[in-house]
């Protein structure tokens, strides 16, 4: 019987996943609320969609996705015959939580004159029960395409939906969702920091209260936020999304300084995402060494879901407006 030794420091983890990945045949993604650790170890890193999506065209056989739970659904959605494993199968995603599908399947059909034009931060189920799936970066642009007399309900994340309508003037029926890390951000802290900082310029992810986003000279995706980061006027940036993401704005812009916004106290840790939190070097290597936990999906339902997910993929494409949020003022 062959007795294990047990790996007790980072470097022989790195050693060992590295070794299992390439035995596997695995790509590691990372989203940008990911750990530093974790980003710079992985393949790629990126937006949930834009990584499901690269994984897609790759001929790994394993997806080891360091992420919440359905950024690993969709990239089952989207390559159904790779093995995807989730680090830790808890990370969920409060949005996903704040929308369950038997609630909002009766949502639908107390409104059946309405279309569901659905957040992509939501569960293969809600996914299946939604007519467009949209992601921060492609719902303005997919928006512009729906006839305006067509009524829609925008879930789950009551937050990106009200800034849509506010800036495109559309009336949607808004599901009740948020997120808790976005939720997180104190304006009265946020405004003490831009009075240090006179001349930084704040960004801000559009599932940021209305109070938040009024302060921003930008409003986009986290890869937008990122854009604006390379391109803005200016040496510093007040960033107000996951605080995780500026570890890469710090490698790609060692000459610029970020500054994450304030949460109640001004310094509290409450918008680190808790779920992106769960997944750890040690959750990698054995998800990658066991192969588990993993996604997985009944062909019915992942096929329905995929329906809203290649509608989305379609409008996104076409030649029609701008691809982000885009510049606020």
């Amino acid at each position: 019987m062959t007795i294990s030794t047990p790996i007790t420091s980072n470097t022989e983890l790195l050693t060992e996943i590295k070794r299992l990945k390439q035995e596997r045949n695995a790509i590691i993604l990372a989203h940008y609320y990911q750990s530093p650790e974790i980003q710079d170890l992985a393949d790629y890193v990126g937006d949930s969609l834009e990584l499901s999506r690269k994984a897609q065209a790759t001929d790994a056989e394993v997806i080891v996705f360091c992420g919440v739970r359905f950024m690993a659904e969709t990239a089952k959605i989207l390559s159904p015959e790779k093995i995807v494993v989730l680090p830790d199968m808890d990370a969920g995603c409060s949005l996903e939580d704040s929308c369950p599908p038997d609630q909002f399947k009766a949502f639908r059909e107390a409104h059946p004159d309405h279309i569901a034009l659905t957040y992509i931060n939501c569960s293969t189920e809600v996914k299946a029960l939604s007519d467009i799936i949209v992601t921060s970066s492609s719902a303005e642009k997919i928006l512009s395409q729906i006839p305006a007399d067509q009524k829609i309900i925008f879930g789950p994340d009551k937050h990106l939906g009200g800034y849509l309508a506010r800036k495109t003037g559309r009336d949607m029926l808004l599901w009740p969702g948020v997120c808790i890390v976005h939720e997180a951000f104190s304006e009265t802290e946020l405004v003490k920091l831009k009075a240090q900082h006179p001349d930084a310029p704040i960004a801000a992810h559009p599932e940021c209260p209305a109070h938040i986003v009024a302060h921003a000279d930008y409003v986009g995706s986290t890869s937008g936020i990122l854009e604006y980061a390379k391109n803005m006027p200016g040496d510093t940036l007040i960033v107000a999304t996951e605080p995780h993401i500026i570890h890469q704005m710090e490698k790609a812009m060692p000459d610029k300084t970020f500054i994450g916004a304030p949460g109640a106290d001004g310094n509290c840790n409450c918008n680190i995402c808790p779920f992106m939190a769960l997944n750890t070097l040690e959750k990698l290597y054995l998800c990658l060494r066991d192969l588990k936990p993993r996604v997985e999906i009944e062909e019915g339902l992942r096929l329905q879901a995929k329906k809203s997910l290649d509608r989305m993929l379609e409008l996104a494409s076409a030649s029609v407006g701008q691809g982000d949020l885009g510049a606020k003022k």
